[in-house]
């Protein structure tokens, strides 16, 4: 809208109102935006959003920034509490002008600057009227009420608001007056009124008893208890005098107020002071409201005009750097003379008979830790092949100026060689053919990693002296030397190079620089001259040589050569000298494996069966004088494919040993835990962060818990609850490790053994970057945070930046805490969350303090009630007053007691959920973590808890004033004892209600006797241990149903639907899982929409078990559906649909839930295809498709649509769709290069048969 005409334009068209239009005008007449600070007042959320985002396309508002605030409520257009305050705070700086929102900003905002309120929707009370109208605080300011002209009841309802806001003030002013009380006692409003300077906020006698009622409502409550106010008015010599009694859990209890001439002064003024107490106790806020625990202070991106997810989560990605291993660095590489390294020997051992793997040494300039230098690491090889590696410091080895020339050179040769290219160029491609190490051209060394990788002659005394493999490392040095004076002038190899030799002894091979007898050539290392590739020779094929033809070699495919002697004339200029020897087999290199994989991944873990199988080999047949003999063994061979795991696995160990100097703890904790607590999932190692990430997380919880216990004693259980959790989220975490640049340290991707490389090695897959920047150092702004999901996570460019999960920073500074609570028990914990930034005060001076204030408690029971408990509890109290405040629920006020358990209940919590992940850790070293998560949610979750109270009769004793509570109770234990000997356990879990205060007794008897024992966390646990005994294990560990069935169903590949209703007060949940010919239907019913959706979940879990569905049956018959083939030959498809098998004629007809075709946008990338068809089962409720394929391997490059690529092994992807009650189709992809890819292809080729039968319409 650029004109007038065109907002007239819009309003005639029913586009805009009138009302927007004069909106609109208001703006405009603004003038410049340097001194706008508007706020504009809507009713709804949906009305913030919509105006703002029309004014922002608006071009007259161009100079103006336009943002909305909302509350945050449950609506998915409401904005987070950080979001909201980042916003405000956009808004007090003047970097946002307009701001329209809804009543959240009405109550205890201040902004000093705000020049104008508009309300755009007229108030409905006095209260919004005049608290929006004190928005507006700068002088000269403007309040703008938008009123319909001619409309009456808009004008009768304003004209209504302000006569009330006079009558109030006047009354406020004058009903006390009294002619029989001097004018002194006259309550104006400035004697009997509180003032808070910094805010200018004032609350006067008349509001104070409201306030007091307020404060009480934000306490926390339960359905048996509502805490309250109690006021008692006392006449005194014809004056009054009132006492205030607030609720247990209150700030304080108790207060008097002064004399007065009347009860209701009396009540108000005794308010006042209250109010004045709480306010100095943090209780009240600045602005005089109840105090709310703020959320954190945390950076939130914008981007776009967008807010981006906040730190600390998964859907929020950061780009980082990585730190460099200092151990590594060094520049003596360059030494013209002798130097002097720290050695570290590798030793390998094979758990099978006859594989042998030669030693090497690690020569570097550091010494390492010891823990390091002596560390052991399992490499797993398939198929079901493992190699122990042990490391072994073995003091300094000094090298000459030759050795370390020498030395260089070899492992420049076979790290190139093996995992390289020693030639670059060819004939074919134009390029002129160089040799990697011709004269004149060095390798550079990067001073930032720098080590040397030797091997050691094989001796069966590990212990010995090293003894370096210096004839293999010389012979390496011949090898190049050959080479380089053969391609010294041309890039043929010369005939006279490979010399004629006469010699006819019997089994002599020549090859290019010796002769050798037959019986050396087995197990030999050879270099081929025409391509530069290092091979093992696997024997000699006697019956054939160069001159037989390439049919016969190949399995008869054709050929454009006659022979191997046409082949290498024609192909590489060389002329076979010795056509007549036999051909040599030899194994090719190949690239190297991360071995450090778990074996979990290569092994069915119901059954035991091998899930991958090993590739078959591709051998080469090359004639003996094309080769060069190198004199290496093939054990040393065969240990330059270990080297790239280990070296990855001991700089990761190194890494971490960096870091806990940095850290700088006293105390020794392991290199290994602290690897651990810095390595995540996505590394796919035998170990990650996820065990110490939930150890960590309760150690924070405890110790931060019992902080802010002491240093807080008049805080309630709520505001404790909130500090701890705001202490404790992962934005809080997130922040305090990025303080610590911990990104630095983190190990988020699994090891790329293709991208890794050795000193002195080239790379063959550079990742350029392009996240232009300079360092290796990212700076942390908004430029770098991304919520895109196409974002690849874990990929390291050459500067090794790389995108991270920002939740991957947060769960590494629980792991750390978890590590050192590990390794060093509490001190190490806290000692490592000083150097976070978190403080911690705890002084054991408050404890007794706290002792001392809970002898005093008077209100006692019958004695031997608190001694049949302690017998329960096989623990006497020193301190009785504690038990009785354990025990004594809030209700109790109405009896008198002035005390209640939710502050031990508060602090029992952090102390059972230490213990029982403290006892999981270490009891469950094998279980999975995700399990061990499931384990400590299970048993420090409200029902077990309340199941151990009653259990043991500890309810008995629950002190407390509600029929209510009694009532639940009662119909608990009965129910319990009926549920016991229901078989359906899942029907159990959603139907037997649990009243939330017993599993809270629990907690807080926890805490108590924390308390009585000086917060020994020891003791507690050989008190509770007992009474929590059986634990639950995971044999018989019950999920609850909803999640039961949301794994089950994940695994079958079936999709729920739900459908929520209401009857009355209560909430019916219809749940309903389609089978293949079948649809489940169940319902729940409840009061709330959680446990009727657990009931509803419980019943569908009971009819897939009559049918022999259940997660554990589903792990005792798992399958692998990926099955690699070797052997298997697949025809190939003239056309991707010659193969389609339907077991019925699908039509529209036969699909009678189906109204109308499904629209999908379809992807043709990868995953694509796949993704599109799991989005229309997921709208039809169909089972998900079933895959399986057949590989098939060649000897050459396969080509695909008349393109060569550079695999050899196809996959043809089967694709089986189950349409419930009507059909089955089964339809086979195009070849492809990989499984996914084969995949995607098979879903391509059924959505576009969907697409036939009228079930879906694809768009790219």
């Amino acid at each position: 809208m650029k004109s007038e005409s065109g907002s007239a334009e819009l309003i005639k068209s029913g586009y805009i109102s009138s009302k927007v239009d004069a909106l609109i005008n208001i703006f405009k007449s603004f003038g410049s935006s340097n001194e706008v600070l508007c706020l504009i007042f809507v009713e709804r959320i949906m009305t913030a959003k919509a105006v703002e985002r029309f004014m922002r396309g608006i071009v007259n508002f161009s100079s103006f920034s336009i943002s909305y605030l909302t509350g945050g409520s449950t609506s998915k257009d409401s904005l987070s509490p950080a979001v909201q305050r980042y916003t405000l705070d956009l808004f007090r700086s003047g970097k946002v002008n307009l701001l329209f929102t809804t009543d959240v900003t009405e109550e205890g905002i201040d902004v000093p600057n705000c020049s104008c309120v508009i309300r755009f929707d007229l108030p409905r009370t006095v209260c919004s009227y005049v608290q929006s109208r004190g928005r507006a605080r700068r002088s000269s300011s403007n309040y703008v009420l938008m009123i319909e002209r001619g409309n009456m009841d808009q004008q009768e309802h304003i004209f209504r608001i302000i006569q009330t806001e006079y009558y109030i003030k006047h009354f406020a002013l004058y009903r006390h007056r009294n002619p029989n009380v001097s004018s002194s006692e006259w309550p104006m409003q400035d004697k009997y009124a509180y003032h808070v300077d910094s805010t200018g906020a004032t609350i006067t006698a008349d509001c104070c008893v409201d306030l007091i009622r307020k404060y009480c409502e934000k306490l926390p409550k339960d359905r048996y208890y509502i805490p309250k106010p109690s006021f008692a008015v006392a006449i005194e010599d014809g004056s009054y005098q009132c006492t205030l009694t607030l609720p247990p859990n209150a700030a304080f209890q108790r207060i008097v107020g002064p004399l007065c001439s009347t009860s209701n002064l009396a009540k108000q003024l005794v308010s006042l002071d209250a109010c004045k107490k709480l306010h100095q106790l943090g209780e009240l806020n600045d602005h005089l409201l109840p105090f709310t625990e703020e959320p954190i202070d945390i950076d939130v991106a914008l981007r776009d005009g967008k807010f981006l997810s906040g730190p600390g989560t998964t859907k929020r990605k950061e780009l980082h750097g990585t730190r460099n291993v200092l151990a590594l660095s060094g520049s003596w590489i360059h030494e013209s003379e002798s130097v002097t390294l720290n050695a570290y020997r590798f030793d390998f051992l094979c758990d099978q008979e006859g594989e042998n793997y030669a030693g090497f040494v690690l020569l570097m300039e550091s010494a390492l830790d010891d823990d390091v230098a002596c560390s052991k690491m399992d490499l797993f090889l398939i198929p079901n092949k493992m190699v122990y590696t042990t490391v072994t410091p073995c003091g300094k080895v000094q090298l000459d100026k030759k050795q370390l020339r020498d030395g260089k050179l070899f492992q420049e040769f076979f790290f190139n060689g093996i995992f390289g290219r020693l030639f670059h160029g060819s004939r074919t491609s134009g390029v002129q053919r160089e040799f990697l190490f011709r004269k004149g051209h060095e390798i550079q060394w990067s001073s930032q990693s720098m080590y040397l990788l030797l091997p050691l002659r094989h001796s069966p005394h590990i212990q010995q002296d090293l003894n370096i493999y210096w004839e293999a490392v010389e012979s390496c040095t011949q090898a190049v030397e050959q080479l380089r004076n053969l391609y010294l002038e041309d890039e043929n190899i010369r005939a006279n190079f490979i010399q004629h030799r006469s010699i006819k002894e019997k089994d002599i091979i020549h090859l290019a620089n010796k002769s050798l007898h037959f019986s050396s050539i087995k197990d030999s290392v050879v270099l081929s001259l025409h391509t530069g590739r290092i091979y093992s020779v696997l024997d000699l094929i006697y019956g054939t040589t160069a001159e037989d033809s390439f049919e016969e070699m190949y399995n008869g495919k054709a050929s454009p050569f006659s022979s191997f002697v046409d082949y290498y004339r024609e192909k590489y200029g060389i002329v076979i000298q010795h056509p007549k020897q036999p051909l040599l087999l030899l194994k090719q290199s190949h690239n190297a494996h991360n071995l450090l994989f778990s074996k979990s991944k290569y092994i069915d873990g119901s059954t035991g069966d091998p899930l991958l199988m090993e590739k078959e080999q591709i051998h080469a047949r090359v004639p003996p004088e094309l080769l060069i003999h190198i004199d290496v063994t093939i054990e040393v061979l065969k240990s330059f494919y270990l080297l790239p795991s280990v070296m990855h696995r001991l700089q990761s160990l190194m890494l971490a040993s960096q870091l806990r100097r940095d850290i700088g703890y006293t105390q020794h904790i392991p290199s290994y835990l602290i690897l651990e607590a810095i390595t995540t999932l996505r590394c796919c190692e035998t170990f990650s962060l996820e065990r110490l990430e939930l150890l960590g997380d309760s150690v924070l919880k405890y110790v931060i818990g019992c902080d802010l216990f002491l240093r807080y004693p008049m805080k309630h259980e709520g505001h404790l609850s909130d500090m701890r959790s705001n202490a404790v989220c992962n934005a809080t975490l997130h922040k305090h490790g990025i303080w610590r640049s911990l990104q630095g340290y983190v190990r988020d991707s699994a090891f790329d053994p293709r991208r890794w490389v050795a000193p002195g090695q080239i790379s063959l897959r550079p990742f350029p970057c392009n996240c232009r920047i300079e360092t290796a150092f990212v700076p942390s702004n908004g430029r770098y945070i991304s919520d895109d999901p196409s974002f690849v996570v874990g990929k390291p460019c050459d500067r090794a930046h790389r995108w991270m999960c920002s939740k991957a920073i947060s769960d590494c500074v629980e792991a750390l805490v978890g590590a050192y609570y590990v390794g060093g028990g509490i001190v190490g914990a806290l000692w490592v969350m000083k150097w976070f930034g978190i403080e911690i005060k705890c002084d054991r001076k408050l404890v007794q303090e706290v002792k001392l204030n809970a002898s005093y408690i008077c209100y006692l029971p019958k004695i031997s009630v608190i001694e049949e408990l302690e017998a329960k509890l096989k623990y006497n109290f020193s301190v009785k007053g504690l038990l009785l405040e354990a025990i004594t629920h809030p209700s109790l006020q109405e009896l008198g007691a002035d005390y209640c358990y939710q502050r031990l209940e508060f602090l029992g919590d952090s102390v059972l959920d230490l213990l029982i992940t403290r006892y999981l850790y270490v009891t469950h070293t094998d279980v999975d973590p995700g399990e061990l998560t499931d384990l400590r949610s299970a048993l420090v979750s409200n029902e077990n808890f309340a199941e151990v109270v009653l259990r043991n009769n500890i309810h008995s004793h629950l002190q407390h004033g509600s029929g209510i509570l009694l009532e639940q109770i009662t119909e608990y234990v009965r129910s319990n004892l009926e549920c016991q000997g229901k078989v359906n356990k899942f029907l159990q879990h959603a139907t037997c209600k649990v009243p939330k205060v017993l599993g809270d007794i629990m907690e807080s008897i926890a805490g108590a006797i924390f308390v009585d024992t000086d917060f020994n966390v020891d003791v507690v646990w050989k008190i509770v241990e007992p009474l929590l005994s059986p634990m639950i294990t995971p044999d018989n560990l019950v999920l609850p149903p909803y999640r039961e069935l949301l794994e089950l169903c994940s695994h079958l590949g079936y999709f729920i639907n739900s459908k929520c209703s209401s009857k009355g007060e209560e909430v019916i949940i219809e749940m309903s899982v389609q089978l293949r010919d079948e649809l489940l239907i169940a319902q729940g019913q409840d009061r709330n929409k959680k446990s009727a959706k657990s009931k509803a979940a419980a019943r569908i879990l009971a009819d897939l078990k009559k049918r022999g569905l259940s997660m554990k049956q589903c792990s005792s018959k798992a399958k692998q559906l990926d099955i690699i083939s070797s052997d298997q030959q697949y025809p190939l498809l003239e056309s991707p649909l010659d193969y389609c098998h339907v077991d019925a004629n699908p039509s529209l007809g036969g699909l009678p839930s189906l109204k109308e075709a499904v629209v999908l946008r379809l992807k043709l990338d990868k995953g694509g295809p796949r993704s599109a068809l799991f989005k229309l089962c997921k709208r039809l409720q169909w089972p998900m498709p079933e895959f399986e394929f057949v590989e098939q391997r060649f000897r050459t490059p396969i080509v695909l649509d008349g393109v060569t690529t550079t695999n050899f092994n196809s996959f043809v992807s089967t694709i089986t769709l189950h349409i419930p009650d009507v059909t089955a189709i089964t339809l086979q992809g195009e070849r492809r290069t990989d499984k996914k890819s084969s995949q995607d292809s098979a879903s391509l080729i059924m959505l576009h048969k969907l697409q036939e039968l009228k079930v879906c319409i694809c768009k790219t």
